[in-house]
């Protein structure tokens, strides 16, 4: 296969049937995300089967355990991507709506109309649901899509990428809407990200190699996030059970995900009354802790943290933790540190939780709550892209909004200028 001339194909493909899928009625774009969850559900045997090639290949290779998960395609897991593309065929089509109509001195009216981006590339690694995710949100946001996932979920994203089809054309829609790139060849990730004249955003979702090498070598504008260093921090007057119980979801619930908590940060005034607990329930899963001086002295089995271990994202069985003074201290470490991902304060206080929502620069920011959350299916968005922690175009999960743009409109009535 000549990658430059398949991916060239594939943009034109994707060109093309943007134009149609730009213009497609709501009921359209739903029927199709409907068939398509019907194509997967009538097809989760078959699912399985090519799952299981890839898990096994995966363990051959030596994947280590959070990237076999994250591979794992379960019962569950196909439930989960069927239900996300009903809540997305359930959620209001942004493209056509026009906001901020207001009239001018001239008597002309303007406002701005949301419209769709056009062709969006997707690279992304491991997590097969992701096709279907990226899938249904371009398709109702009125995007085509050109998906290149890894070549270690090659089996799993073809089978899914046969359902996908059968669902444009039950509905009616191009099947080249939709594009799962059918080559493991990593010259087919340099093609794509520099196919400018046909892709008009790249969307990368992996480990943070992928996206610092897409990054330097897109000639495309890109929506991305290199890691995620989340924090929670444990305020002087928060509650004790609401702090073990989030503190503890945020880091068990899942090691090998982008919202998963890497550094903790307690007030020292309530650190006796809580870190001991902590570490209990920690250490009873396996979490590996690494603490600051204050932090040991607290847990016995703690190892002292390192410099490195503030800016590193494990994406394993492995917490930092460190005390600090007070919410002062607590921000400045978190802005210093932080990859702008989420972050989380536990607190009784009303103020002290709307100062940590103004003053730290995040694309999420919480209280009293885990940052497993920050999820676009939990935010509503029925499913996401990938997570931005730009602040241009898109922040924070990426749903529908974010993969539409704004135009001006004018509405006159004969008017001319003078």
């Amino acid at each position: 296969m000549e990658i430059a001339a398949y991916m060239n194909k594939l943009g034109q493909q994707a060109r093309i049937a943007g134009r149609e899928i730009s213009k497609a009625e709501s009921g359209k774009k739903n029927q199709a995300l409907v068939k398509i969850a019907e194509a997967l559900s009538g097809s989760r045997d078959q699912l399985i089967v090519e799952n299981k090639k890839d898990l096994l290949a995966g363990q051959e290779n030596g994947l280590d355990a959070a990237l076999l998960d994250r591979l794992e395609l379960t019962p569950a897991r196909i439930d989960a991507m069927i239900e996300g593309l009903h809540q997305v065929a359930a959620l209001a089509d942004p493209v056509g709506e026009i906001t901020d109509l207001s009239y001018r001195p001239s008597g002309i009216q303007v406002g701005q109309m949301r419209v769709p981006l056009g062709v969006i590339g997707i690279i992304y690694e491991s997590r097969p649901n992701v096709t279907v995710d990226a899938a249904a949100l371009c398709l109702k946001s009125g995007n085509a899509c050109i998906l290149r996932g890894g070549s270690e979920a090659i089996h799993s994203n073809q089978a899914i990428a046969r359902c996908i089809a059968e669902g444009l054309q039950a509905a009616g829609l191009p099947s080249e809407t939709v594009q799962v790139v059918a080559t493991t060849d990593r010259a087919a990730v340099g093609a794509l990200i520099t196919l400018d004249k046909y892709v008009d955003v790249i969307v990368p979702r992996g480990g943070k190699g992928l996206i610092e090498r897409i990054s330097k070598e897109a000639t495309i504008a890109v929506i991305k996030h290199l890691d995620g260093i989340c924090h929670v921090y444990i305020d002087s007057e928060a509650d004790i059970d609401k702090a073990i119980n989030i503190a503890f979801n945020a880091k068990t619930h899942r090691y090998g995900v982008c919202n998963a908590m890497e550094t903790l940060l307690v007030a020292e005034s309530i650190a006796g009354k809580v870190l001991p607990a902590l570490a209990k329930k920690y250490q009873a899963e396996g979490v590996e802790l690494r603490g600051c001086l204050k932090t040991c002295s607290f847990i016995p089995d703690c190892t002292r943290a390192t410099d490195e271990d503030w800016d590193t994202e494990y994406l394993s069985a492995i917490l930092s933790i460190k005390i600090v003074d007070d919410i002062d201290l607590a921000i400045e470490h978190i802005n210093q540190h932080s990859s702008a991902h989420t972050e989380s304060i536990i607190t009784e206080n009303y103020t002290l939780a709307r100062r940590f929502l103004r003053e730290v620069d995040s694309s999420s920011v919480m209280v009293n709550a885990s940052t497993r959350f920050a999820d676009g299916f939990e935010y509503g968005l029925g499913a996401e892209i990938g997570i931005s922690t730009d602040k241009l175009h898109a922040r924070g999960p990426v749903g529908l909004n974010g993969l539409t743009s704004l135009k001006y409109v004018v509405l006159g009535d004969g008017h001319i200028r003078t």
